[in-house]
């Protein structure tokens, strides 16, 4: 008697018990002849499940499949397929349809029924909360950016230089050669205008560059006669000496440039002269600014720790750039490392048809010296200009060079994390409403909710933040669970958003995203704070480390758009990011809770999880996915936290019953 066709359930339930039962990989002949299957339904069950990234296909004589998991993929099937799998066997895989009978004549197939197309770019295995994009194909291996770096990293392997010693020089070399491609455009417009008789030379007047926001480069400052020099032992003085004339030139760049290319022997630096000088006069300024931006990255991740002091990834600033939407105004770092929330907030612009130069005015305050310089010359690459104090005892916690109180349109930071030993005496007079910390200072030895308040007093009346900060700070108890509930009170927090772990190159740990908007307060959402879990949401680069992908990213914000009732914008992301949304909330979304990915929570509920921020007290789980160790532990702690109240309040009540009954007995 023919068996009854399998549901689209069942086959892929059938499908993953029988590989998970063959050790979790397995040749496609050794599978098929397991299930019983013949070809037809095989390959179709098998195409649905490579769709979703739930198998990989694997090479070898007549093909094999082997479970994501085994290969750090991130596929998964939906609760309704999953139903049953666990603990499938050949014993459970009896029911799929067989290709033959006991009589030994064929019996009718069964196909499973062809799952209905998900939308373009959305997987068919498609769980909103979970989103693991493949990683980016190798053609970045040809890119001109990685060759570049893969030859310096390999003359500073043979140098004998530190990291540290090598990335100032490198990146000036850099910066030496954009420089040299927007002067020499610039010289050429001047020598037609020289020779339609229009006027007389204007060729060697450094005001006619500076005019079109272009740097003057004399002849001995020009990338291009260095090259030409002879390989000898005055290279590193020569250009040591080009760096100053471009200074001496160029004000806005005074002390800024390296000049200690004498370190490296006349060879290597000839070496790194010829590579640098294949990046092509052709490609345009965008392309120098992410050659720059991919070393300071690469540098990052070598220096470890200290690389952490000047580079966030650009993921991570590009998502908090999405969200605040710097389109016009003045824009606030009190940390500003090399300045990529500046690169990227110009970048935002840019994609929006404006010029950055023109709509923002760039204000950052840098402790360390080295890194301001190297904040500077990342802004004069991407052909940005910004007010940027650092070095000496400019100091972010005592003071405030920009007179920033209340006056900035934009503030994004990426703080050092759990800071102690702030001299909190220094900081009395800078307490009260209209001032640095409005709302007092933290009786803790953290410096956490000083940076916040920091963050939080810049912006003016409709001023927005975001800003990177330790998981802790959302759910600190004490002083600054205080400080945070007057902060939430005050109507500013608009976005929180938990990041999963390995999204930075110096720490693990997983950490949230703070935004605020003090001009939400008199909107539909004054008393609301959107929670967006997306610790499950990411590309893998490599085995140690994680990012978002554009349509990530553009998936992201546009989530947090509709929140707040705004169109959403694919300008990032595109088709991608679209299809994501529009599977998530619908055809021309709009905003709804979906839980294990994000919810809108009124302030009476945030008060009664005790004026918490941790998104994962308030977004839950998907349906049918496990609580992960990171929940499980937020909800630990709430409960302990509540038992130690209880004890706490017992004991009292014990103290009081003694002193009553020590006092009737007495009586």
């Amino acid at each position: 008697m023919p068996l009854e066709p399998l549901t689209q359930q069942e086959s892929y339930a059938a499908f993953l018990g029988a590989l998970e039962a063959l050790g979790g990989t397995a040749g496609n002949g050794r599978l098929r002849e397991l299930l019983e299957w013949d070809e037809t339904t095989y390959q179709q069950v098998k195409a649905s499940l490579v769709s979703s990234r739930s198998i990989v296909p694997g090479r070898g004589r007549g093909g094999s499949v082997a479970l994501a998991s085994l290969n750090g993929g991130g596929g998964h099937v939906p609760e309704e397929v999953v139903a049953g799998t666990s603990g499938a066997s050949s014993a459970g895989v009896a029911a799929a349809p067989s290709s033959s009978g006991s009589s030994g004549m064929s019996t009718p197939q069964a196909s499973p029924p062809t799952p209905p197309p998900p939308p373009a770019g959305v997987p068919a295995a498609f769980t909103p909360s979970r989103w693991i994009a493949p990683p980016e194909k190798d053609t970045a291996t040809g890119t001109l950016e990685k060759n570049l770096w893969e030859a310096a990293d390999q003359f500073r392997a043979n140098s004998g230089l530190k990291a540290q010693e090598y990335s100032g020089p490198i990146l000036g070399l850099i910066f030496l050669r954009f420089a040299e491609v927007r002067f020499l455009a610039r010289r050429a417009v001047l020598a037609e205008a020289e020779a339609s008789g229009r006027r007389g030379s204007r060729l060697e007047e450094p005001g006619a560059y500076h005019a079109d926001g272009v740097l003057y480069l004399a002849e001995e400052a020009r990338f291009a006669w260095l090259l030409e020099r002879p390989e000898g032992p005055d290279i590193g003085a020569l250009v040591n000496s080009a760096m100053r004339l471009i200074e001496q030139h160029n004000r806005q760049l005074a002390g800024v440039l390296p000049k200690t290319y004498n370190l490296f022997t006349s060879t290597l630096l000839k070496q790194l002269l010829k590579k640098v000088s294949e990046i092509p006069a052709s490609v345009d300024y965008d392309a120098f600014g992410r050659i720059y931006e991919y070393f300071l990255g690469e540098f990052a991740r070598t220096e470890g720790q200290k690389g952490g002091e000047f580079y966030t990834p650009s993921a991570i600033v590009r998502l908090l750039t999405e969200v605040i939407e710097p389109f016009h105004g003045r824009i606030l770092d009190q940390a500003c490392g090399s300045g990529g929330m500046f690169v990227q907030s110009a970048r935002f612009v840019a994609e929006h048809q404006k010029n950055p130069a023109a709509e923002l005015a760039i204000c950052g305050v840098e402790k360390t010296d080295e890194t301001g310089r190297l904040c500077r010359l990342n802004l004069a690459v991407h052909g940005l200009e910004g007010d940027i104090r650092h070095g000496g005892n400019v100091n972010s916690y005592y003071d405030d060079p920009h007179n920033a109180t209340g006056q900035f349109d934009f503030v994004l930071a990426n703080p050092p994390f759990n800071v102690n030993a702030v001299d909190k005496e220094r900081l009395k007079e800078m307490v009260g409403p209209g001032r640095r910390f409005p709302f007092g200072l933290p009786r803790s030895d953290n410096a956490n909710y000083l940076w916040i308040q920091l963050f939080y007093s810049a912006l003016n009346a409709t001023g927005r933040a975001g800003f990177v900060m330790a998981n802790s700070a959302s759910d600190a108890r004490s002083s600054e669970q205080e400080l945070r509930q007057q902060l939430i009170e005050a109507r500013a927090v608009d976005v929180m958003v938990v990041v999963g772990p390995n999204m930075f190159y110096t720490v693990t740990l997983p950490c949230t995203l703070w935004f605020l908007d003090r001009g939400k307060r008199g909107t539909a959402r004054a008393d609301t704070v959107l929670f967006i879990d997306a610790r499950h949401i990411y590309r893998q680069v490599d085995r140690a480390h994680r990012e978002w992908s554009p349509a990530q990213i553009g998936f992201l914000a546009n989530l947090v758009r509709l929140y707040r009732g705004e169109s959403p914008d694919y300008t990032l992301g595109g088709d991608e990011a679209r299809a994501r949304l529009e599977a998530t909330f619908g055809d021309g979304p709009i905003y709804a809770d979906v839980p294990g990915l994000c919810r809108a929570a009124k302030l009476q509920e945030i008060e009664a999880q005790g004026w918490s921020l941790n998104p994962g007290r308030y977004v839950g789980v998907a349906p049918g996915e496990e609580v992960s160790d990171e929940v499980f532990k937020v909800q630990l702690e709430s409960l302990n936290e509540e038992l130690e109240v209880l004890n706490a309040q017992a004991r009292e009540l014990e103290e009081t019953i003694a002193v009553n009954v020590a006092w009737i007995l007495g009586a």
